[in-house]
């Protein structure tokens, strides 16, 4: 049974340190916006530490590691990109960076990614073919058993997609069936607030389209349900796969239902050193509620080199 101090004196490291690593993720991806704007959400290999104990007359001896032991701090980088040049232009790049750290009953992470592309048909003009960036931040508080509670926020801007951005915010409760160093299952339920901010050119297609007036901001409440793998398949190779599906409680005043979202991740993560790794991934978003002329799925396949900084 921890004591109420030892909470909170890690509730308090935990804060500080994860303020500066989310500082440094939102100074990247503001970068991002005026340069060239990158990156999925990719998953860093999991790092690994040593606990190197001093004492002092006595003789020291090799301590085993405990395989359940969840206290960790993470931070990883990755990038992956495409040129072409000739008969075929056209160019894409992706960026993400991800975040964890746990102490005890604490944890905070966050994931920052962004994405672009655009290809230019000989004797034709430039277009642009992926352009969105999104920011996540979860704090979990895990409870007695298999329990946590947790608050979510996140801000997404997709200029195809026409938001600019969308903004979501996710308290809710989990439950793991299975909880390790090395491999996770977990299923969550809450409660999903939606706020959409919609871009001009949006707002103008849908009115040449068939004449629907769009009004410039929405909200949306939604019940959300959520299921969650990590899981360590052989040394060095890892998977994660995450679900979620959102069904919207209020009626979508531009397409006259009550929309339901599908998010889905799957990432395969091979180490190739003790700091690289390759990552594959393929993202898929899926909005009933998309707005007119808008594609309803929208996917994203890619392939990144992973650098692991902690």
């Amino acid at each position: 049974m921890r004591t109420l101090s030892n909470s909170a004196s890690s509730a308090r490291s935990l804060v500080a340190l994860a303020a500066g690593v989310a500082l440094a993720s939102l100074a990247s991806l503001a970068a991002a916006d005026d340069a060239l704007p990158t990156g999925t959400a990719g998953a860093g290999a999991v790092s690994k530490g040593t606990n190197d104990v001093t004492t002092v007359g006595k003789v020291e001896t090799a301590q085993k590691a405990d395989p359940d032991a969840k206290d960790a701090t993470e931070w990883s980088v990755n990038a992956g990109g495409m040129l072409t040049t000739g008969n075929s232009r056209a160019m894409a790049g992706t960026f993400g960076t991800a975040f964890r750290a746990r102490r005890d009953g604490n944890q905070f992470s966050a994931i920052g990614a962004a994405n672009y592309g655009g290809n230019t048909p000989v004797g034709g003009t430039y277009t642009k073919t992926a352009d969105n960036q999104q920011l996540k931040a979860r704090y979990d508080r895990f409870l007695s058993g298999e329990f946590v509670a947790f608050l979510g926020a996140q801000v997404r801007r997709d200029s195809l997609a026409g938001l600019v951005p969308r903004t979501q915010v996710d308290p809710g409760f989990g439950y793991y069936f299975y909880d390790t160093a090395t491999s996770s299952t977990w299923i969550e339920a809450g409660y999903d607030f939606l706020y959409d901010r919609r871009s001009s050119d949006a707002i103008d297609a849908a009115f040449a389209k068939d004449g629907t007036i769009l009004d410039k901001t929405a909200t949306a409440h939604s019940a959300r349900l959520f299921y969650g793998l990590k899981s360590k398949l052989a040394e060095g190779t890892t998977i994660t796969l995450a679900l979620e599906f959102l069904q919207a409680l209020t009626r979508n005043a531009a397409t006259d239902n009550h929309p339901f979202r599908l998010n889905g991740d799957f990432i395969v993560n091979a180490k190739l050193t003790k700091t690289f790794s390759l990552a594959a991934s393929y993202s898929l978003k899926y909005d009933t509620g998309a707005l007119p002329g808008k594609e309803k799925l929208d996917t994203i396949t890619a392939l990144s080199l992973v650098y692991t900084i902690l």
